[in-house]
């Protein structure tokens, strides 16, 4: 009778998501691991489950218990990530942020959108600034001519 595979649907989505919250690339965490990108591909897509040592040097590289790893405890927060080491004002900033995630997708869109527009304006206000002051100093010398 062959061999049955072990399979978790919802271990794919915990792999990728983990991964994306450590701001690891496919090929980065498997370098780390020591797997092709392929084969991390293969376990982020297929609901496939990779073997035991490779799950353990998975945990290892994205600093995660295995049972965090394997959806059993709730994983904690990454501290080494955005926010740690930071002065109080962006670290205040940062957990207002984390907040959007509450948020229904079109509200964070919307407040994605408005984030955007502001410094869309400041961008565009710094160079109208700095034009302005240039042109002041090229008639400034035109005129001194």
């Amino acid at each position: 009778m062959p061999r049955t595979k072990w399979r978790d649907p919802r271990f794919s989505e915990r792999l990728a998501a983990a991964r994306k919250a450590r701001g690891l690339t496919q090929v980065e965490l498997a370098r780390l691991v020591g797997i092709t990108q392929r084969a991390l591909s293969h376990y982020e897509t297929q609901d496939a489950f990779p073997p035991a040592p490779i799950l353990i040097r998975m945990a290892r590289a994205m600093k995660m218990s295995l049972d965090e790893f394997l959806g059993l405890k709730v994983p904690k927060p990454d501290r080494k990530g955005i926010g740690a080491r930071q002065s109080p004002r962006i670290q205040r900033l940062w957990k207002r942020f984390q907040l959007l995630l509450e948020l229904p997708d079109r509200d964070q869109r919307a407040v994605v959108r408005l984030i955007l527009t502001l410094t869309k304006d400041k961008a565009r206000d710094k160079r109208v600034r700095s034009g302005a002051s240039s042109r002041a100093i090229v008639s400034q010398s035109n005129i001194s001519s």
